[in-house]
């Protein structure tokens, strides 16, 4: 199995793994709250997001400061994207922030960084999809965040969409939503991931060959 310093890493998990049988498996292990909620939701669902999260934590502010630089905390943040990296902000639900839009997704996308998740709102989101750059939101309000909110912290633990974060974990996304992998399971959930797909291969190929599903099931044990 590949490991993540591995150049191909992600490649062959954006073509082989999905966000259901990384889910199953996180269950299996007992992490089952690893899944952000249905809300959550892709601007294109054409595009796989896999990649190593840098995070930001936005608050809510309720004024605009004279000479203040609400921005500062999200540019130094967006500046340092490696290739590769998904920021994840997390607004604690908030429907008031848009922290993300058209010119952040091109600023990231010039740094090879693989996509954008955040509880928050977008905007521009028919420029994000002209670029075919991932990002996930919760929900689409053409808002700036100047004067409702501003990130506080970076590269720090979070919660985006309830799900705990922490810098570098593992983010997959794809058409059925978003999924946190730890990574000090990360060996392991991918290990086992990998496995379960090969199984539900011989699977689909058994029961589109007219196999019953309960012996089929009874043979492999996956559904």
């Amino acid at each position: 199995m590949l490991r993540r310093n591995d150049p191909l890493f992600l490649s062959e998990i954006r073509q082989t793994l999905y966000t259901a049988v990384l889910s199953d498996v996180l269950d299996g292990l007992g992490c089952r709250d690893q899944a952000m909620p249905a809300a959550i939701r892709p601007l294109d669902e054409d595009l796989v997001l896999a990649g190593f999260a840098r995070t930001g934590l936005y608050r809510e502010v309720f004024r605009v400061v004279p000479g203040e630089n609400p921005y500062e905390l999200e540019i130094a943040l967006i500046d340092d994207l490696k290739p590769d990296d998904v920021a994840v902000f997390g607004c604690c639900g908030s429907q008031r922030i848009a922290p993300w839009g058209e010119l952040l997704s091109t600023a990231s996308r010039a740094r090879g960084a693989a996509g954008c998740v955040t509880d928050g709102m977008v905007r521009d989101i028919r420029a994000i999809r002209a670029l075919r750059f991932p990002v996930f939101h919760g929900g689409i309000a053409p808002l700036d965040s100047k004067g409702r909110g501003k990130v506080a912290e970076i590269d720090v633990p979070i919660r985006c969409g309830g799900v705990a974060v922490a810098p570098g974990d593992l983010i997959v996304g794809d058409a059925d939503g978003v999924i946190v992998v730890p990574q000090a399971i990360e060996d392991e959930v991918l290990r086992q991931a990998f496995a379960k797909v090969t199984g539900e291969n011989t699977t689909r190929d058994e029961l589109a060959a007219g196999a019953k599903l309960a012996d089929v099931f009874a043979r492999h044990g996956v559904l």
